[in-house]
C-alpha cells in the first residue's frame, strides 16, 4: 500500500473551516514548556495546536490519516501520532515545520502511544491484533511485541520505564468463568514480555482510561462495573451499571481497591479518560455519557480506603472472602456508592461526549468529541470554573451524528446510570450475559453486536422483537426506563443502521488466507451456508439448535450474522462458548448448527479460520 503523507502546516484561526467533516477531538497532549497543547481531531484528520494564552488554536497539522493517539520526544521536536486502521502507523511530525517526516508501520486500530524519553521508546497498542508493540522511533525498528488479552486501549509507563501496563477493553473467555471482568496486563520493558495480569473485579468491561501515579505507586483505571448476574428489574442504586475506578498497587502487582464513582441516585455513566495533577495529589476522570469531569483527591481517597472498616479484618479473613471481586475489601468499597462523599467533586462541562484531558498546573483541558469544543477547568478557585472553547467549525448535529450522541448519552437514562453505549460500546458488545425480561426471567442472553440490527430482522436472541426499530425504542422504555422522544429514536436508528464493518484481523493483505479459503468449502459443505446464506450471513430464520438449557430449553433462535463474529466474543446466546472453535465442536454434539462432528481437527480450523475471516 502507498502512503500519500501530506507535508505542511496550516495556519488557521480557532474558527477556521474543516469541511464537512465533525472535529470529534480524542486525544489531548500539554506541553508544558511552551503553554501550549496538541489536540487530535480525529475525523477532520488534523492536529491542531491550541495556545494556552489566547485559548484557542492557533495552527493545525494535517496527517494522512485519522489521528488517536499522541506522543511527544523529550526536547520537544517530535510528535507521534498513531493513525489508520487495518495499515496502521505511527506519523512522525517535526513539530517546527509541521511536516510529516516518517511513516512507521504498525498494527490493526493503533492507540495509546506512550513514549518512554529517555530510553527513546515509542510503545504502541494494536487495539485488534491484540499486542503492544515497542518501536525505536528515529529509525522505526520494532524492538519487540508482546501479546495482551483483548482490544489493548489504553496504557501507563510507571516513571522508572520499567513497566508498561496495559488496559484491555473487554473480559476475554466464556460467560461461565468465576468472574468476567476486564484485565490489565504487565508489560516487563526490559524483555516485552507479559510478567503479571491483574484481574478487575468481576463484572468490569468497557476499560477506556488508565494512567500512572507521578510516584508510580498506583495505576488508576476506569472503567465500567456492571451487575450483570442479577436481572435487570430497575436502575435504583446502580442495579444494573455502576461507574468505577480500580487503584492498581504497582508494588503489589493487583488492584488495591475499586471505588464507584457514581452517587446514590445519579450515575456517572461511562467513565473515560483519566489524569493526575504533577504532585500526584489530584485525580480527574472524564464522564463520557454524563459530560462531567470528577475532580477526587488522592490523599482522601486513600484514607478512606486504608479505614474501611473491611480493611481492618485479619488477612485470613479477608482471603476467605468474596473472591470473584478481588477479595471482600474490594467487594465492600465497591458496592458503596457514597464512598467518595467528601473527596470527589463532580463539574459539568461546558460539551458533550468528553473524553481526552490533559492537566497543566490547576488547569484541566477537557476535549469533546461531539461537539468539537473543549472545557477548560480550573480547580484553583474554591468554586471550581469552566469555560468552554471551540476547536473549529463544527458542523451542525444531525442525522447519525446526533444518533452517535444519543447512543452514548447516559442524560437519556434515569438518573444517569448508563447509557445504550455501557453495553454495547462502538455499537458493539460488552461481552457480558443480561437477564433483560423481554423474553422471561432467569435466562440471560449474551449482548448482541449492533452491526447490522437494522438490516436482519427480527431483533434480540429469541426474534421477541419484530425489527431493530421497535427493539430501540423498546430499550428506552425497559433498559434505559425512561421515554424516548421520537425524534431521537429515529436518530438512533440512522447511527446503528450505518454502522460500517470493521476488516477482520484474521484476512491477509484483505483477502482469505488459505486456511479460510479450505474452510469456505467446508462452510458449505458442512451445511452452514444454509441458514448463514447471503452477503450478511443469515436467513434472518429462527432454528431450535439444540444449544437452548434451562427455561430457554426447545425455545428457537434467530439465525445470527457472522458478519465481523471476531469482533463478538463470547459465542452461544449465553457466551458459554470462549471460542469458535468450541462452537464448532464442544457445543455442537448433534450437528445441530453445523455437521461438523465427522472434520478432523485441521479441518475444525480450516473453518474456524473461514468464519472468524467475515
Amino acid at each position: 500500500m502507498i502512503l500519500h503523507v501530506l507535508a505542511g502546516m496550516i495556519l488557521t484561526s480557532a474558527g477556521a473551516s474543516t469541511g464537512s467533516a465533525s472535529l470529534s477531538p480524542q486525544a489531548v497532549l500539554a506541553v508544558e514548556h511552551r503553554q501550549e497543547l496538541y489536540v487530535a481531531l480525529g475525523d477532520a484528520r488534523q492536529i491542531g495546536v491550541y495556545d494556552v494564552a489566547s485559548d484557542r488554536i492557533v495552527r493545525t497539522i494535517k496527517v494522512p490519516g485519522e489521528p488517536t493517539s499522541l506522543a511527544l520526544s523529550g526536547g520537544g521536536r517530535w510528535l507521534y501520532t498513531t493513525c489508520g486502521q487495518v495499515d496502521g502507523r505511527v506519523c512522525v511530525i517535526d513539530t517546527t515545520t509541521g511536516r510529516t517526516v516518517r511513516d512507521i508501520p504498525v498494527g490493526y486500530g493503533p492507540v495509546a502511544a506512550t513514549l518512554d524519553a529517555r530510553r527513546s521508546i515509542l510503545y504502541v497498542c494494536n487495539r485488534f491484533d491484540n499486542d503492544v508493540w515497542a518501536i525505536d522511533p528515529i529509525d522505526g525498528a520494532c524492538l519487540g511485541k508482546a501479546p495482551v488479552v483483548r482490544e489493548p486501549i489504553a496504557a501507563a509507563l510507571t516513571p522508572d520505564g520499567n513497566w508498561l501496563y496495559v488496559g484491555n477493553h473487554l473480559p476475554a473467555g466464556a460467560i461461565g468463568a468465576a468472574a468476567v471482568a476486564c484485565e490489565v496486563s504487565m508489560i516487563d520493558t526490559a524483555t516485552m514480555r507479559v510478567a503479571a495480569s491483574v484481574l478487575l473485579p468481576n463484572g468490569s468491561t468497557g476499560l477506556r482510561g488508565m494512567t500512572a501515579s507521578p510516584d508510580g505507586k498506583y495505576v488508576y483505571v476506569s472503567h465500567i462495573l456492571a451487575r450483570y448476574t442479577v436481572p435487570t428489574t430497575q436502575l435504583d442504586r446502580g442495579w444494573m451499571n455502576t461507574n468505577a475506578l480500580s487503584i492498581i498497587d504497582v508494588q503489589a502487582q493487583k488492584v488495591l481497591d475499586t471505588v464507584l464513582l457514581d452517587d446514590v441516585d445519579r450515575g456517572a455513566a461511562n467513565p473515560w479518560g483519566v489524569a493526575c495533577s504533577n504532585d500526584g495529589k489530584t485525580l480527574f476522570v472524564t464522564h463520557a455519557g454524563t459530560d462531567e469531569l470528577s475532580v477526587i483527591d488522592v490523599d482522601g481517597m486513600l484514607a478512606k480506603i486504608k479505614d474501611h472498616p473491611s480493611k481492618q479484618r485479619t488477612g485470613q479473613q479477608a482471603a476467605s472472602g468474596n473472591s470473584s471481586y478481588g477479595g471482600a475489601s474490594v467487594a465492600a468499597v465497591a458496592n458503596q456508592l457514597s464512598f467518595l462523599k467528601g473527596v470527589r467533586q463532580r463539574v459539568r462541562l461546558e460539551g458533550k461526549g468528553p473524553r481526552a484531558l490533559a492537566v497543566m498546573g490547576a488547569k484541566v483541558y477537557v476535549a469533546e468529541c461531539f461537539t468539537g469544543t473543549m472545557t477548560v477547568v480550573d480547580t484553583a478557585p474554591k468554586t471550581i470554573a469552566t469555560m468552554a472553547v471551540a476547536l473549529g467549525t463544527q458542523p451542525p448535529l444531525k442525522g447519525p451524528r446526533r444518533g452517535e450522541m444519543l447512543f452514548n448519552d447516559a442524560s437519556l437514562c434515569f438518573q444517569q446510570w448508563q447509557s445504550c453505549a455501557s453495553c454495547h460500546p462502538d455499537g458493539r458488545v460488552d461481552a457480558l450475559n443480561w437477564d433483560l425480561l423481554n423474553d422471561g426471567i432467569g435466562n440471560p442472553k449474551n449482548t448482541k453486536n449492533m452491526l447490522l440490527a437494522h438490516q436482519t430482522p427480527p431483533a434480540m436472541i429469541t426474534g421477541v422483537r419484530p425489527h431493530a426499530e421497535y427493539a430501540v425504542r423498546s430499550g428506552f422504555r425497559h433498559i434505559l426506563f425512561a421515554e424516548c422522544k421520537e425524534a431521537d429514536a429515529v436518530a438512533i436508528d440512522a447511527y446503528l443502521s450505518g454502522l460500517q464493518a470493521a476488516p477482520s484481523p484474521h484476512l491477509v493483505e484483505g483477502k482469505l488466507s488459505a486456511a479460510a479459503r479450505r474452510g469456505k468449502a467446508l462452510f458449505r459443505s458442512a451445511g452452514c451456508a444454509a441458514c448463514h446464506a447471503g452477503d450478511l450471513l443469515t436467513d434472518m430464520q429462527k432454528y431450535d439448535v439444540g444449544t437452548a438449557d434451562g427455561v430457554d430449553k426447545g425455545k428457537e433462535f434467530d439465525t445470527p450474522s457472522l458478519v465481523e463474529l471476531w469482533r463478538t466474543a463470547p459465542y452461544l446466546y449465553d457466551g458459554r462458548a470462549a471460542t469458535i472453535r468450541e462452537v464448532l465442536t464442544r457445543y455442537n454434539p448433534n450437528d445441530l448448527h453445523g455437521v461438523t462432528s465427522d472434520l478432523s481437527a485441521d479441518e475444525i480450523a480450516d473453518l474456524e479460520a473461514y468464519v472468524l475471516s467475515q
